[in-house]
């Protein structure tokens, strides 16, 4: 039997073997970890990106904690990387992780700022969850009717200028529209120059130190698709 980190690696090679120039849009969402500096988050154990198997949360508790903390703290990298942690503890317990996606997405409806980062929150689990079934074949999706680069992109305009939510958007639309993606991926890189934890991220290694960077990732995608068209 695969394990999760295989099967992670089995789905990028699979897709870059069908695709030789073109990135996979799901596995970073779960296959790599955001820094968030000291920043709280659901517990994690270990420095890898997938669960070992000797966590002892109680994944009960993931609605409540998980709202918690994206109320707690504004940061869309802290954002990301709890409602990757949400995503891979929910596939454990289904019914825990649809509790948090209700929970979301009464969320969601909040106007201004706050429906901002709301209507991000919902629409990065679902591009989150979405990429669930290319690493656990058996998942039971219960977000595939949702679409998670309009939620996002509407988080965007009710915001504003925010870098990190530009970083976010890039990867959600890997295989969505070139001009979106390219966009996205340009004012990530442009904002980190006043944006120490996204500098870092986008400075980052997608999964191990000899793969490429998150930066090189999301634009080398973006000259893809400018190329392809």
């Amino acid at each position: 039997m695969k394990t999760p980190v295989a099967k992670c690696t089995a789905a990028l090679l699979f897709t870059l073997s069908l695709f030789a120039t073109s990135v996979l849009a799901g596995p970073p969402l779960l296959c790599h970890t955001f820094d968030i500096g000291d920043a709280k988050s659901l517990p994690w154990t270990g420095h890898d990106w997938k669960l070992t198997g000797k966590e002892t949360y109680n994944t009960n508790n993931l609605p409540g904690d998980t709202v918690s903390i994206l109320d707690g703290d504004s940061t869309v990298l802290v954002h990301m990387e709890t409602l990757r942690r949400a995503a891979l503890y929910g596939q454990k317990n289904p019914q825990a992780l649809k509790q948090l996606l209700v929970r979301l997405v009464g969320r969601s409806d909040a106007g201004g700022k706050d429906g901002a980062i709301s209507s991000f929150d919902l629409g990065y689990f679902v591009a989150t969850v979405n990429q669930l079934p290319s690493v656990y074949k058996d998942f039971a999706n219960p977000v595939r009717t949702l679409d998670a680069n309009a939620l996002v992109k509407k988080a965007i305009q009710l915001n504003g200028r925010d870098p990190q939510m530009e970083f976010a958007a890039a990867l959600v639309t890997m295989d969505g529209p070139a001009d979106e993606h390219n966009a996205h991926a340009q004012k990530a890189l442009l904002g980190a120059k006043s944006d120490a934890l996204l500098a870092r991220n986008l400075d980052g290694h997608f999964m191990n130190p000899q793969s490429e960077t998150m930066s090189q990732m999301i634009t080398r995608n973006a000259s893809v698709k400018v190329a392809q068209q």
